[in-house]
């Protein structure tokens, strides 16, 4: 009876290792931690608040600084995910993202706000906020503070341990994109045709510079240099206002004449009026794929911000870095182990 009992004892503990054993490694790690609301409601109480005092003052100081920000925003998510890869500088050994052509003109105002934000943070919670969460938090705050929706900043991002110019290559949209092209782009980074469409309403507080639209202005065809679908009047005006782009790189428009600094749909009602500034802009209400939801957000602010609000929280969750697979950096334009 005791042997038998003794047999029993053993093979329970021998049962259960057996049914450990024949379970996926995957599923036996621990989860992979996810992001969150309140993540730093004990490690940095102030997180939100100290963000929120940087904004004001900078975008106070400096209107361009929301435009600047969501612009940086979106060129670190699109390439090795939103882990603020994009922030890196360059040294001897590695050119990193920033340093990409498609990266050079990237707003001064972005990278001072993040600094910003990361010295106050340093101060107050050393080495416990990363910069991918300033960059979104930052980014949410300021479309806020210009007009735009509020919408939720999952936060616990870790900042990428990666940053090669190299890797920008083909994985951001150019503005010469055809439609088709535009489409696929996004579809296959899993954003659909309506959220594109939502996206893009960011150019309602953007710019772009003239060299990225001269050709429709001055080079569209061999008979007709101006594209005729530009409103005649503002054709004339940025043909003034670019006329040295050749010379000057720096030289830019806003994607939204009538009300550059004011997040508000005005960039979709100016569509159809032809005062489309790029030429991917202008295609999306020329394309029957894209041009019912660009005219359901021109007679439709709300409806805009909903669908907005919901794609800019998608992409502040795109290949995000958590748990060991990042770090969070002392600076946000050095890795740390160059730091040490």
């Amino acid at each position: 009876m005791k042997m038998k009992m003794k047999m029993a004892s053993f093979a329970f503990p021998l049962i259960l290792l057996i049914t450990f054993l024949s379970i996926p490694a995957f599923s036996r790690k621990s989860e992979k931690p996810k992001l969150k609301l309140d993540y730093y409601k004990t490690t940095c109480p102030d997180f939100a608040e100290i963000v929120r005092d940087v904004v004001t003052s900078k975008q106070s100081a400096q209107p361009t600084t929301a435009a600047a920000t969501l612009r940086v925003f979106f060129h670190d998510c699109m390439v090795e995910g939103c882990d603020a890869s994009v922030l890196i500088s360059s040294n001897s050994f590695n050119k990193a993202e920033r340093d990409h052509h498609s990266n050079a003109n990237l707003p001064g105002d972005a990278f001072d706000v993040i600094l910003k934000a990361k010295t106050s943070l340093e101060l107050q919670c050393p080495k416990v906020v990363s910069c991918a969460d300033i960059l979104a938090q930052l980014t949410r705050d300021l479309i806020v503070m210009v007009g735009g929706p509020f919408f939720p900043v999952l936060l616990g991002r870790k900042d990428g341990l990666i940053s090669e110019a190299a890797r920008v290559e083909g994985n951001l949209p150019s503005v010469n994109f055809t439609m088709d092209q535009s489409i696929e782009y996004f579809k296959t980074r899993g954003f659909d045709t309506k959220e594109m469409v939502a996206l893009l309403g960011a150019h309602t507080i953007g710019f772009a510079h003239c060299r990225e639209f001269a050709d429709r202005l001055y080079h569209y065809s061999e008979k007709v240099p101006t594209d005729p679908e530009y409103n005649p009047k503002f054709a004339d005006a940025l043909k003034t206002l670019c006329k040295n782009y050749s010379k000057d790189a720096a030289m830019s428009a806003f994607n939204d004449v009538l009300t550059p600094g004011k997040f508000d749909n005005m960039y979709y009602q100016n569509l159809p009026r032809g005062l489309g500034v790029l030429k991917t802009d202008h295609g999306l209400v020329k394309d029957p794929r894209t041009k019912p939801f660009v005219m359901n957000y021109a007679a439709n602010q709300t409806l805009f911000f909903q669908d907005f609000s919901a794609v800019m929280e998608k992409l502040g969750s795109y290949h995000v870095k958590t748990g060991e697979q990042g770090e969070i950096r002392a600076r946000c334009d050095q890795f740390n182990s160059i730091l040490t």
